[in-house]
């Protein structure tokens, strides 16, 4: 457990944005990005996204990787885990018996190091709307408590990765699947542009974008709408 950082006071936002950007420190910099992300999520959230993925994306990722049998999922602005932690859910239910004979790992990075490790806990109040079958299957349910924990099988699925989305992106694999959903909406359109373009460079050809319903790409000449909020990369 981290000590406590020691109590400060400032004179005001001025002082204190002057303390941030000449001290650099790391402790300051991670509490305030904390105080400012936004980690509001839950599991199934705009459920039809994830039964597109189970319909459309899957059957046709297992048959472009019937060979090496590896799918590269990321889900970007992660929060508190419940958007990976469905994703591995619509997977293994996907690849059933065999997908023990998959690399499905979802890859969930997000910048709050706060947000992760309530993620890497994978410990919840009952999740809203999971069918009972899925609660059984992938959670253990702390009766003293009445929360609900994660499977080993489900989170040894998800990679947890501290990862700005301002920053290059430079991971080792391009990505089938995008999941990035709201999280645009607390950027400016030239922000919001310049990452949409770094997605289309991260993804494989004719990968998919996801995004939340309250966000939209315009008139991208990089993706085509396959769904509703749903993207395709055009080459």
């Amino acid at each position: 457990m981290r000590p406590s950082l020691p109590c400060v006071w400032y004179r005001d936002f001025r002082a204190f944005l002057d303390h941030l950007f000449t001290t650099r420190s790391p402790e300051d910099l991670e509490l305030v990005l904390n105080k400012l992300t936004t980690n509001y999520t839950f599991f199934l959230r705009e459920k039809d996204h994830f039964t597109y993925f189970a319909d459309h994306m899957l059957p046709a990722l297992a048959e472009r990787h019937r060979d090496d049998r590896v799918l590269s999922i990321w889900s970007a602005g992660c929060s508190s885990g419940e958007e990976p932690y469905t994703l591995s859910i619509y997977l293994k239910e996907y690849f059933g018996p065999q997908a023990g004979t998959w690399d499905t790992r979802v890859l969930a990075t997000d910048i709050s190091h706060q947000a992760l490790a309530k993620a890497r806990a994978g410990t919840y109040q009952r999740p809203a709307d999971m069918p009972d079958p899925w609660l059984r299957r992938y959670f253990t349910l702390d009766k003293a408590t009445g929360l609900y924990t994660v499977s080993p099988a489900l989170r040894d699925n998800v990679i947890f990765r501290v990862f700005n989305l301002m920053d290059p992106i430079r991971f080792k694999l391009k990505f089938d699947v995008i999941f990035c959903r709201n999280v645009m909406i607390y950027f400016d359109q030239p922000t919001r542009d310049a990452l949409v373009q770094r997605f289309a460079g991260a993804l494989a050809p004719r990968g998919w974008l996801v995004i939340s319903h309250s966000e939209s790409l315009g008139q991208n000449p990089l993706f085509e709408m396959v769904a509703p909020a749903v993207y395709r990369k055009k080459t």
